[in-house]
């Protein structure tokens, strides 16, 4: 038995359960499970993501400190990778991760004490106890006065020590110091002039030799230790880590994009590669050429896939062969040259599914292309949309963030691909303003793009045949996925058959079944898929919407959606008979639409949204109406299978209703935005142009 440091109460350890928050730990430790929870550690910032930042506690495991935990907004934080903060273990998860929470108290000073947190040892240590012990291992403390020498040129004193060892045993026992480091120095630079040139790729066969890497610096960023250098050749990434002094730059004069050769030892830290830098020289002129070319000529190679197979037979998928395969080029290009990857799609179903297949197929490249565990987090992300336009408050919040990343973290500027999203000319503003900064852009849609948008990105997938069945983003996508990573071929095939409302093509159903996945299963995982979608759109709910579409419980059906389709029955149903009550029946033109008040007979804020409930209300009502329109409070919604162009609808509304305010803004979605004090003449207005486009 012990007392506790703080009140003194006879304790099994050094601190009581009630002061156990008041001190802070060292963690000594190398495993995640040799954590304790609920104690407050001092840790280091290892790096940054859209949600949250990355803990490094002691010197083997990272932690994930998410911005709902702060005290602030994360981009407000003044910390830069290395500095020293305090946190709290709130859980250490049955798969290493470590979650983290916020001290108040950002100061070891502000703590009551700091305590030893070693696994071999039994029981926690104070600091000051360990350190002292320490010395008396090593012998007795001296004093010395290092050697000085005058500016002037003036004699060099030798060092004095106030032991009573003699001073000629002193300056014997120095020479013989300074002959052996210069021997160990001779070694160390013989061992680098014979140091085996090999590529990223081939250091898993050379842990523990030394080795000669060239390729490009991605990354450098300063740690509590040493500066680490993240580098990269024709194939792979891996850090190096160089280390001059605890906290401070070596190699300054390194930036990244520097072509650079290094050399140093091969050793696994954390159960990761890394390369113990003993030199770094930047490359100039003809060397940076060659390693430039020769990188290049490998990135096309490596990136470019076969020749483009089809997950099914669809004639709108067997019309895009060529553009499929370079949006498959794009991304992988991406992921190897050590470029986040940012895929914004529409909060939809479609969207959400379509943006899911690519994730599925570029996270395990990201994996197995960036050596770091926290790869997947730093280069990748998904970002839903609120509509299908990306204007320039979504272009606004991703340049902010993108020059963000990479001035702080030195992050390339990313590669946007948009998925059932930004295919109108009311995207083009949003395009053209990452286009600005260099951005590339890919855009993955499920109908034909305004011309303006396909001369405004750099990979384009969209129908192209005018006779071609209808198709989804999310048919395209999986296409496009498959050629990324042919290793998750087997895992996208019910994700087309998901995206269809009604009319699924039979290939695509052919593929779900063949999948594992019948009819109610697949409708179960597109209704639970929409609900979701729905609830915190702006989130990209990573976790969630990966169990929905693919975790299986014991009976091989996915486990989570049945459960989840069923509030979407409960809740759509309930609103749909509301609908259905309160629908107006209107002649307009030669033609009989359905007319809906929305802003009166829907539920604002709860599902289903406006939208997703007229799609169901006109798939009920196809039979006898041509079209069924609702007009909310400043926003009216066109539902119609007629060929209906709605800006031409809107152009003619104005002549009548000038002062509306009518806009086609999202005209895709068949949406129409008029001024709310306005609603009743644009409601006039538009129907009577609608009627002569039936």
């Amino acid at each position: 038995m012990g007392s506790c440091i703080i009140c003194g109460t006879s304790v099994d350890g050094r601190i009581c359960e009630l002061h156990e928050e008041d001190v802070v730990f060292e963690f000594r430790g190398s495993r995640p499970d040799e954590l304790t929870p609920g104690r407050y550690y001092r840790g280091s910032v290892d790096g940054f993501a859209e949600f949250g930042v990355f803990i490094d506690i002691g010197d083997s495991v990272t932690g994930l400190l998410h911005k709902s935990e702060l005290d602030q907004r994360l981009e407000s934080l003044d910390w830069d990778a290395g500095d020293t903060v305090f946190v709290q273990v709130q859980n250490v998860r049955d798969n290493g991760n470590i979650d983290l929470g916020w001290s108040i108290r950002q100061d070891e000073s502000e703590f009551r004490g700091t305590l030893i947190d070693d696994p071999e040892k039994e029981g926690a240590q104070l600091k000051n106890e360990v350190e002292a012990d320490a010395t008396d291992e090593d012998g007795p403390v001296r004093t010395v006065a290092a050697d000085t020498t005058s500016s002037e040129g003036g004699s060099t004193s030798r060092q004095e020590e106030t032991t009573e060892e003699s001073t000629e045993a002193e300056t014997g026992n120095a020479t013989a110091a300074e002959e052996a480091a210069s021997a160990a120095a001779d070694t160390a630079a013989s061992d680098r002039e014979e140091a085996r040139q090999v590529t990223i790729s081939e250091l898993d066969d050379n842990v523990g030799s030394v080795v000669r890497i060239e390729g490009e610096v991605v990354t450098a960023r300063q740690t509590s230790g040493p500066t680490v250098f993240e580098i990269r050749d024709e194939t792979g990434t891996v850090d190096c880590a160089a280390f001059k002094e605890a906290g401070v730059r070596a190699y300054p004069e390194v930036d990244e994009g520097d072509i650079v050769r290094i050399e140093g030892e091969v050793e696994q830290r954390r159960g990761e590669l890394q390369v113990e830098t003993e030199a770094l020289v930047i490359l100039e002129a003809e060397e940076r050429d060659a390693v430039t070319e020769r990188m290049e000529d490998a990135m096309v190679q490596r990136a470019r896939p076969d020749a483009v197979d089809p997950l099914a037979d669809d004639p709108a998928v067997e019309a895009v062969r060529e553009p499929i395969r370079d949006a498959a080029t794009a991304i992988r290009r991406a992921v190897l040259e050590g470029r986040p990857v940012v895929v914004r799609h529409s909060a939809t179903a479609d969207g959400y599914t379509a943006g899911v297949a690519i994730e599925r197929a570029t996270l395990p490249l990201v994996r197995d292309e960036h050596q770091n565990a926290d790869a997947e987090y730093h280069y990748f992300d998904r970002r839903p949309l609120e509509g299908s336009v990306y204007d320039m408050d979504d272009a606004t919040g991703d340049v902010t963030q993108m020059l963000s990343n990479q001035e702080r973290h030195g992050e390339k500027l990313p590669l946007f691909v948009f998925v059932a999203a930004a295919g109108t000319t009311e995207s083009l503003d949003g395009l053209e303003l990452l286009d600005v900064y260099g951005a590339r852009r890919v855009v993955v849609d499920e109908r034909a793009v305004d011309d303006e948008i396909a001369g405004a990105v750099d990979a384009l997938v969209a129908p192209t045949l005018e006779d071609a069945p209808e198709t989804t983003a999310t048919a395209l996508a999986a296409n496009v996925a498959a050629h990324v990573n042919e290793d998750v071929r087997a895992d996208l095939g019910h994700l087309p058959a998901v995206s269809f409302w009604e009319d699924a093509p039979e290939a695509y159903t052919d593929l779900a079944t063949d999948a594992g996945y019948d009819a109610d299963e697949v409708r179960e995982i597109r209704e639970a898929v929409a609900l979701e979608a729905y609830y915190q759109s702006y989130e990209d709910k990573r976790e969630l919407i990966i169990d929905l579409l693919f975790a299986e419980d014991d009976d091989g059906v996915p486990a989570l959606a049945e459960h989840i389709s069923e509030q979407f029955r409960a809740k759509m149903n309930t609103e749909l008979e509301t609908a259905t009550a309160n629908i107006e029946n209107r002649t307009v033109g030669d033609e009989t639409v359905l007319v809906l008040d929305t802003d009166s007979y829907t539920h604002q804020y709860e599902f289903p949204p406006t939208e997703l409930l007229l799609d169901a209300l006109y798939r009920d009502h196809r039979d006898e109406a041509a079209a069924v329109v609702g007009f909310d409070t400043d926003e009216a919604y066109v539902r119609t299978d007629a060929d209906v162009d709605v800006r031409a609808v809107v152009a003619d509304a104005r002549e009548e209703a000038a002062e509306a305010g009518l806009d086609a803004r999202g005209a895709r979605e068949g949406r129409i935005e008029y001024l709310a004090g306005e609603r009743s003449a644009a409601r006039d207005a538009l129907l009577s142009a609608l009627g002569e486009h039936l």
